[in-house]
């Protein structure tokens, strides 16, 4: 069963009706974070070591990403809220669609939903993720960009 986002106005878009949460929700799952940090290759173990030494990684995995057609690499990672004092330099907080393994922040979804239905963001509308499989979706500078994103490594800590 596909689960429908809704964009009902909220004065806590994180305590709205789940976005990526399955019926069966883990509660632990509600207090987490999913971290998509930036970084090049040069500076991936670096960037490992310092997301491990300050945070409690979820679930004891760190997915590393190869940005297609880029040297830029993310690191992507939950982080218990309440273990959260900041967050680290070239890191924004995304959403998760599991089934096409794609990344999104909302300000994407909006925008990439106006796209696709004529400049409306239509709380109803439904997102074939498989079009956007193993891909980051951002805004940048208001625009809808779209990163294509292949597997690097996944560290088990």
């Amino acid at each position: 069963m596909e689960t429908i986002t809704d964009f009902n106005p909220s004065n806590d878009i994180y305590v709205h009706e789940s976005y990526d949460f399955e019926n069966d929700v883990n509660p632990r799952d509600l207090n987490n974070k999913l971290f998509c940090t930036f970084t090049t290759l040069d500076n991936l173990d670096t960037l490992v070591k310092d997301i491990t030494s300050q945070y409690d990684i979820m679930y004891n995995k760190l997915f590393v990403l190869s940005i297609k057609d880029s040297n830029e690499f993310v690191v992507t990672y939950n982080v218990d809220q309440g273990n959260v004092n900041r967050i680290p330099d070239n890191t924004i907080l995304v959403h998760r669609k599991k089934e096409s393994n794609t990344l999104y922040t909302i300000n994407a979804l909006n925008e990439l939903i106006k796209e696709l239905n004529g400049g409306i963001v239509d709380q109803k509308y439904r997102v074939n993720w498989m079009h956007y499989r193993n891909t980051i979706l951002l805004t940048q500078q208001g625009s809808l960009t779209q990163l294509r994103t292949k597997i690097h490594d996944i560290i088990q800590l």
